[in-house]
């Protein structure tokens, strides 16, 4: 559920901020958004698998 609840989290963001990026096409905000989607993706990606301790 939580892994779910995350990537609902993590495409509202996107949608959110790819509006932004092409609302306002300047190459420098395009940049950091796309470093912001990069470093979102990884949390998401390493902070949602199940943990085997």
């Amino acid at each position: 559920m939580n892994r779910i609840l995350a990537l609902f989290a993590f495409i509202a963001l996107a949608a959110f901020l790819l509006v932004l990026a092409f609302k306002v096409p300047s190459p420098d905000l395009v940049i950091v958004i796309l470093i912001t989607l990069a470093f979102v993706a990884y949390d998401f990606a390493t902070s949602s698998r199940n943990k085997q301790d």
